[in-house]
């Protein structure tokens, strides 16, 4: 069993032993790499959706650290707030789905209805629980027929921590943040400063010596994508921070959470111009750039053409190894589905839920120079 086999095990069997403390890692980070090995920017980025979450509970200090193991290229991760103004790294603004929140008795007064986006839901919200509350849960798995072993058994993670496992790893791996619900989270939330969810997420970054253009010397040292769905956010903060930003793309028919913008909108000639001066890319969901029906393929539209012919990247989500995501034109092999958009649509990324499967993918196909 070689070594890249061998090193998530060793990583999950300390986090096992060490869960029931929730304390995992050091902060800030303290870990030394004489020499590390630099992110490849020769091909496609292998974007770890959310952490390796086709096999750990996602957003988990585990399914971070097996990633980095696996050979992603950067870690994702959505930014929400605590009640008491903690940045965490948690993708729905509610806890029901991807956490034992329902087996906590002494939390039961905690749901709520909120209007989200334009919509009532109900449930119990990250911003109804401090941060320490919120240690007491353990993050489960998302699908029912993907691994549920490690349900219970990992705590949600803040900010500072995921941003420690990126900067802690034996070779550079980037980070992908996401500022996740910001009209939400600042409606909800207050900070004493009376700053914004941006500002806190800005903060953290600048901590932590996020900064450059992209392919700049600072920005290869320490790799950073910044995107969120609402283009003021982004905007906002583009004087705050040089990092490179992209503009996250849902499908069509739905709105914005701050224009009230279709999506159709905001991929017109007009609104790429717009946004081109903020971004260095676009990451639109899969089925925006080729629609489906009846589970096939239809004819790909023109939105990565004209987003490349503005020199924006093009990074689609999300890319699931299971039959249940996989189109019939794929024959059930997600290989196949690398192939059609990185050789055939020709995109820049791919967020996946399996990295390893994408890597290994890469490795057979696009194989890296042996350093």
């Amino acid at each position: 069993m070689g070594f890249n086999y061998l090193l998530p095990l060793l990583l999950l069997s300390l986090l096992v032993a060490d869960c029931a403390s929730r304390t995992l890692y050091r902060l800030p980070s303290e870990a030394k790499h004489a020499t590390k090995k630099p992110l490849q920017t020769s091909r496609p980025y292998n974007l770890a959706h959310r952490g390796s979450n086709g096999e750990f509970p996602e957003e988990t200090a585990p399914a971070y650290m097996f990633l980095i193991a696996e050979g992603a290229d950067f870690i994702e991760t959505d930014i929400l707030s605590t009640k008491d103004g903690v940045l965490i790294c948690h993708h729905d603004v509610n806890l029901d789905d991807t956490t034992d929140v329902a087996d906590h008795k002494e939390f039961a007064d905690r749901k709520r209805t909120y209007e989200v986006q334009g919509m009532n839901m109900t449930g119990f919200f990250t911003v109804d629980f401090t941060l320490k509350e919120l240690k007491t849960l353990g993050a489960k798995q998302r699908y029912p027929f993907r691994d549920q072993q490690y349900n219970g058994k990992f705590p949600i993670i803040t900010f500072d921590e995921y941003i420690s496992i990126a900067l802690d790893a034996p070779r550079v791996v980037g980070i992908y943040p996401e500022i996740k619900n910001p009209v939400f989270m600042n409606q909800q939330v207050k900070w004493a400063d009376g700053k914004k969810i941006e500002d806190k997420f800005v903060e953290t970054l600048k901590k932590y010596g996020y900064k450059g253009s992209y392919m700049s010397e600072d920005w290869l040292k320490q790799p950073i994508f910044i995107q969120s769905f609402a283009a003021t956010s982004l905007v906002y903060i583009s004087s705050m921070i040089d990092s490179p930003k992209l503009f996250l793309i849902d499908d069509v028919t739905i709105l914005t959470e701050d224009t009230n913008k279709t999506y159709a909108e905001i991929t017109s000639d007009a609104y790429l111009d717009y946004i081109k001066p903020y971004v260095v890319g676009i990451g639109p969901w899969k089925d925006t750039i080729v629609p489906v029906n009846n589970n096939r393929l239809m004819t790909p539209t023109d939105l990565v053409a004209r987003a490349h012919s503005r020199n924006l990247q093009v990074h689609p989500y999300t890319y699931r190894n299971e039959n249940q995501f996989l189109h019939l034109d794929f024959n059930q092999d997600a290989y196949q589905e690398y192939d059609y958009w990185l050789n055939k649509i020709g995109v820049d990324g791919l967020f996946t839920d399996f990295t390893g499967s994408l890597h290994n993918y890469q490795e057979l196909r696009t194989p890296l120079p042996k350093q």
